[in-house]
């Protein structure tokens, strides 16, 4: 079964075609990092016209690299949910134009549930029921997946995701955008003393402790008093402790989602996921938790990809949800479909 993803939800434009959602024949991704760079954060009306400009070529990669043409596809599996509107559009004509052509079903859906499905391409068993860890830009979140096409939300974003806290930060250290990779870099430099003390404070220390949520203003905030009060701290240092702070929020929250559900098989996605040192504490985490954590090799699979919308749909189409032209995009994700 053929399936193509189109992939247009934010700040980039992505193709792929893939075979019985686990063998990936091509992939395209246009990233618009640096049209959105001198505004440190995505302007919506760049980021629609880009992917106008750029869906249709990159629709004619797809094809050329896979050797296949648009009559040979099963389904067309398309982002409708969360985004930004005007890009959602994008890529949604598109699907709606094959259809129109071809009569290929179309599988609209929620690309935060396609972060999961992406393990696949890597080999990984579609076993239920799992957690879904999410942590990207615009969203942090844990999820439970007893199949695809629906997820319950366990622990959602509060304000600030991880990914929107790391671009703050670094805003406040005069680092580049997008802020991720700058701040590990700089967080990898830096050697701590062992009896050193935290420079940040805990975060969500008196929550309930079988409430999972995910807020990461208050640390921006602290980071920010951290450095009008100690000016001359190091900015590697400044970076070590941010990390450190942010990611035993996370390590705090999967053990409670786990508490809660108990769901010991974790599925991990999202860009941030593409930081080294996460993956690392978190593989560290589950081990000593006796936990089964699965995360995407590669980091390509991490952002917003044509890949995982394509692996999604396979998954939904064969459980048979399709649609014609009768679809709408939302800003809002859908958890349900199934």
């Amino acid at each position: 079964m053929i399936g193509l993803g189109i992939e247009t939800s934010c700040d980039e434009t992505s193709l792929a075609i893939v075979k019985d959602g686990k063998e990936l024949l091509s992939l395209k991704i246009f990233s618009q990092i640096d049209l959105h760079k001198p505004f440190r954060g995505i302007v919506p009306e760049i980021a629609s016209r880009a992917h106008l400009e750029k869906i249709n070529p990159l629709l004619s990669e797809v094809l050329e690299e896979s050797k296949l043409r648009l009559g040979d596809l099963d389904y067309v599996a398309v982002t409708r949910s969360p985004g930004l509107t005007g890009s959602l559009m994008i890529g949604a004509q598109l699907a709606r134009s094959i259809h129109a052509v071809y009569g290929t079903p179309i599988v609209p859906l929620c690309h935060l549930q396609a972060h999961f499905a992406v393990l696949h391409l890597e080999g990984v068993e579609p076993i239920f029921p799992v957690l879904g860890l999410l942590l990207s830009g615009g969203n942090s979140a844990i999820y439970k997946i007893p199949h695809f096409g629906k997820m319950e939300v366990v622990g959602d974003t509060m304000d600030d995701a991880l990914g929107e806290a790391f671009d703050k930060v670094a805003g406040l250290l005069s680092l580049p955008y997008p802020g991720g990779p700058p701040i590990e870099k700089e967080a990898s430099k830096y050697v701590p003393d062992p009896k050193e003390k935290d420079l940040l404070p805990p975060l969500l220390r008196n929550l309930e402790q079988d409430r999972v949520a995910f807020s990461f203003s208050g640390l921006k905030t602290a980071v920010s008093h951290l450095i009008a009060k100690q000016p001359d701290l190091s900015t590697q240092a400044v970076c070590y402790h941010f990390q450190k702070t942010a990611f035993e929020l996370v390590e705090r929250n999967l053990k409670r989602a786990v508490s809660i559900t108990g769901i010991k098989r974790i599925m991990a996605g999202g860009g941030v996921l593409a930081n080294s040192t996460l993956r690392n504490r978190l593989s560290k985490f589950a081990d000593k938790n006796s936990l089964e954590f699965l995360s995407p090799q590669k980091k390509i699979y991490c952002t917003d990809n044509g890949a995982m919308v394509a692996a999604l749909g396979y998954y939904l189409f064969k459980q048979g949800y399709s649609k014609s032209l009768d679809f709408t995009v939302s800003p809002v994700r859908q958890e349900t479909y199934i």
